[in-house]
């Protein structure tokens, strides 16, 4: 059939349903193609369905000629990422300023415009670090919060302005910001040579709260996992894994289409926290912040007793957590105790410190810890039994007082069939 017979109807309808990319190549099948796949009307609808725009507005801020001239500038300014990966950063900073805007506009008055390619590889270079793709996009999108750590004391007004919110009890208080690319450098040249890391050339501080008590997450740039520092982040470089690892995968993958790290996943459920008011604002004299605690079942209970409705709540307060406190996850070997008997005489019974050499130190979910030994016998059957003594935490830094465990009684025979 000639094109030039078809209704220009007919043509709209067809071309309404192909995608961006092909409507740009039908563009060039013939002059009434173009025509129609030229319409600002149809790129007007690609942009708001991509881009979540109402407005010809390019990556910049400026209002552009038409729908086709926006939608260009957003795939030139970001033809170096994937396009599926670009769309979905911006719906996630879409749904935190959606949220913000109506709930609390002081807050979203704090982020900063995205910053360039050449910012973050400059940063790149200072840093001596990869950024993960969806990282560098989400900083392409906005560059962070505006905050001042001198007046983030909990007493000023707008001092509790974190995006991540926090939480508050007795003296304890935190709220944390997004922190912009240059702070980002300037915390991480700060705080990473002070700290006890296997190898801090991986690590970035991105997010921090800089009140009466300090809280700082950090991003694996290899890996693109997001971790937090416990009590111990000063002198172990203790760290927790804020998201799941499995969750976590192609973070330096152009090519691919799942690239999701810890930073974005991070951030995406905290909309998603947000928007179903899992958490929501909390004011106090005056001052109000977003709150960590969570107010929404299943994780906030509710019970009416005469007429009073309690709702309770916990949160996880990593910066406080001591994993070296191994008093029931943990231990270490420091003793042993064995009785060797021949038949039913004791042959050997005797103390010592370590098993071959080493004092074990057994972690929850690690393996198991293995060793073999061995005992001359003067008889044909005899038995081992006995016992060892652990610290709670570590030798060096014991968490109570030591414990026995037993070794139950285990048969040496001479067996039937020798391998």
């Amino acid at each position: 059939m000639d094109l030039e017979a078809v209704g220009d109807l007919v043509l709209h309808t067809i071309i309404s349903n192909l995608t961006p990319k092909d409507t740009a190549v039908a563009a060039c099948v013939s002059n009434k193609l173009k025509s129609s796949a030229s319409e600002d009307i149809l790129w007007s609808k690609f942009c708001f369905q991509e881009l979540d725009l109402n407005e010809p507005i390019d990556p910049f801020g400026n209002l552009t000629p038409s729908f086709k001239a926006c939608y260009q500038a957003w795939r030139e300014a970001f033809s170096m990422y994937p396009w599926p990966l670009v769309m979905r950063v911006k719906r996630c900073w879409g749904r935190l300023k959606n949220w913000l805007s109506i709930n609390f506009p002081e807050a979203e008055a704090t982020l900063r415009k995205g910053i360039s390619e050449v910012e973050i590889q400059e940063s790149e270079r200072i840093l001596k670090v990869k950024f993960p793709l969806p990282a560098r996009i989400l900083y392409r999108f906005c560059d962070g919060q505006e905050f001042n750590p001198e007046k983030s004391s909990g007493s000023a007004g707008g001092s509790l302005l974190g995006l991540i919110g926090g939480y508050s009890y007795y003296t304890h208080l935190v709220n944390v910001f997004l922190l912009p690319l240059n702070e980002v450098v300037l915390n991480t040249k700060a705080i990473i040579r002070h700290i006890r890391l296997f190898s801090r050339n991986k690590y970035v501080v991105v997010a921090a709260s800089y009140t009466e008590s300090e809280k700082f997450f950090f991003l694996n740039c290899t890996t693109g996992q997001l971790h937090v520092g416990t009590v111990n982040l000063a002198t172990e470089g203790e760290m927790i894994p804020c998201v799941p690892n499995a969750l976590i995968s192609s973070v330096h993958d152009s090519n691919g289409d799942q690239q999701q790290d810890a930073m974005l996943l991070w951030l995406e459920e905290h909309a998603r926290r947000l928007e179903n008011g899992m958490i929501k604002l909390r004011e106090e004299r005056g001052t109000r912040s977003i709150s960590l605690f969570p107010e929404e079942p299943p994780f906030c209970s509710t019970a009416i007793t005469n007429g009073v409705k309690v709702r309770a709540s916990a949160v996880f307060v990593p910066e406080i957590a001591d994993l070296q406190n191994e008093t029931t996850n943990s231990c270490q070997l420091h003793w042993r105790h064995w009785i060797i008997r021949a038949n039913d005489r004791v042959e050997a019974d005797f103390n010592g410190e370590a098993v071959i050499g080493q004092y074990p130190l057994l972690l929850p979910g690690e393996k198991e810890f293995v060793y073999e030994s061995c005992t001359p016998l003067p008889t044909s059957s005899g038995s081992v039994e006995g016992s060892f003594t652990f610290v709670p935490g570590r030798l060096a830094d014991p968490k109570g007082a030591p414990f026995e465990v037993e070794v139950a009684r285990f048969p040496l025979q001479l067996p039937d069939y020798i391998f």
